[in-house]
Order: structure tokens, then C-alpha cells, then sequence
């Protein structure tokens, strides 16, 4: 394969938001986000989480959901904002969240709030101080998302009880950074994108280190591999497996290179 021409993730993002721009991005819960939305949200994100305090360049910060339009939004934000991202698998324990959070060094987590009660009993054993919540319907247009976010919390009870004094909605924090600077960041291939953590299935889960430059790489493998047969700017892919999976992660960011 031939080496990517982009120096980091951030350069890549930003190409194909331009080039796609009116094109659909993200479908899920019948809503769908355009790549220029998807560009602008993340935009809005990375400005709030730059304006964070004791938070800075290179510095972990967890993602916590299943596949919902907020997460591909809050990986490009991280990423945008300089910051390295950590998946955590939404269904962990208290315990093994405990452990990826210390271990990590995460300082921020971006968590939808059906698994706050399990990060509430041990965020005080860890480095996160800052918490941002986000219900299940956020990103649908009202009054869809009052109905979603009500049917999910009073209706079936899904969201276990939970209080964090400190969180912040994950959409009080976009309006938030909308308002605020956005400072593009410098990253290199050595930058490290992603704390990748294995399964655990042989003992305690490790953090892989993949660096934007391994990242880049495995897209570029991924696009040779789906030249084949895509047309650019007219396929549809599903992902069925979570984005927090690295498998998934970078089969999604390798299609979206697509349109």
C-alpha cells in the first residue's frame, strides 16, 4: 500500500467532510446526520472540550456508548480537540471501569446516562474530572427526541438512578462550545490516537497504544481492500458490531473515506 498522504487523523476528518459535505454520514433512530453536520457538531465539541480546564493536549478522554449518532460525534471531537480517545465497552462493571479509568489516566468521559450509576459508584477512585452526559434521543430532532428520552427514562425505566453534582449534558456542552474558539491542533503519525483496550478474556484488559500513524495505516489497507467493488460517494455500509470495537471503529472510518 502506499503510505497516507495525511499527517494525522485530524487532516483526514477534515478532507472528507469537505469533499462530502451534502452527503449523509451517520443514520440511526431514523435521523440522519450530513457530513457538514457531522463536521459542524464535532467542531462545537472539540471547542468545549479545548476550553476545559486542567485538560490539554494528549490528555484521555473515555467514550462511553453504543452506537448512537453521538459517538462517531464525540470521536471526531476528541480527536479534533488533540486529545487521545478511550473506548470503554458500555456494559463493563463497576470494577473493570474502575480499572481502564485508572489505568488510562482518563481526566473527561463522554457517557450515556443509562451506565452513569455504574461510573458514579468509582469515578472518585479515578482521574475524570469531567463528566459529559447524553441520553439516547440527543442527537433527533425534536419532538422526537422529548418522546425517545421519555419513553426510554419513565416508560420502560432503562436509566438506572444516578447523580454526578459535576455532569454536564452532552448537548449543554455543544451550545456551549458553538460560542467558544476552536484552535485546530498539530498532530503528527507519533501523536497517540487511540488507548485501545483488549477484551480481558485471558486476564486484565490492556490498552493497546495506536498512534495516528497506525491508524492511518490500517485505512489505507482498508481501502485497497474495498476499492474493488465501492463507488465512491454511493455506498450505504451497516455496522452491525460496536464502534468502540476496534474492528468496527476503523471499518466505519474506512468507509466513510467512501462518502
Amino acid at each position: 500500500i502506499a503510505a497516507s498522504p495525511f499527517p494525522s487523523l485530524n487532516e483526514l476528518i477534515d478532507d472528507i467532510v469537505q469533499r462530502f459535505r451534502d452527503q449523509p454520514a451517520f443514520n440511526n433512530l431514523g435521523h440522519t446526520l450530513s457530513f457538514a453536520t457531522v463536521d459542524r457538531m464535532s467542531r462545537d465539541f472539540a471547542a468545549y472540550l479545548q476550553s476545559l480546564s486542567g485538560l490539554t493536549q494528549g490528555d484521555r478522554v473515555a467514550i462511553m456508548m453504543p452506537n448512537l449518532l453521538q459517538y462517531p460525534v464525540a470521536l471526531f471531537g476528541a480527536l479534533r480537540a488533540g486529545l487521545t480517545v478511550v473506548n470503554v465497552n458500555p456494559l463493563y462493571t463497576a470494577r473493570e471501569l474502575e480499572a481502564q479509568l485508572k489505568d488510562s489516566g482518563a481526566r473527561a468521559i463522554v457517557v450515556l446516562e443509562y451506565f452513569a450509576h455504574t461510573l458514579q459508584k468509582v469515578l472518585p477512585a479515578t482521574s475524570i474530572r469531567h463528566v459529559i452526559s447524553s441520553q439516547v434521543g440527543d442527537f433527533v430532532p425534536a419532538p422526537k427526541r422529548w418522546l425517545i428520552n421519555s419513553v426510554v427514562k419513565h416508560v420502560k425505566k432503562m436509566v438506572p438512578k444516578w447523580h454526578i453534582p459535576e455532569a454536564i449534558s452532552l448537548r449543554e456542552a455543544m451550545q456551549r462550545g458553538a460560542h467558544n474558539p476552536f484552535t485546530p491542533v498539530r498532530l503528527s503519525r507519533e501523536d497517540i490516537a487511540f488507548l485501545q483496550y483488549t477484551g480481558g478474556t485471558t486476564g486484565t484488559a490492556k490498552g493497546a497504544i495506536l498512534t495516528h500513524g497506525n491508524m492511518l495505516a490500517n485505512l489505507e489497507q482498508t481501502n485497497l481492500w474495498i476499492s474493488v467493488s465501492f463507488k465512491e460517494g454511493r455506498e450505504i455500509a451497516i455496522a452491525p458490531l460496536p464502534m468502540y470495537h476496534i474492528f468496527c471503529m476503523t471499518s466505519t472510518l474506512g468507509f466513510l473515506k467512501w462518502g
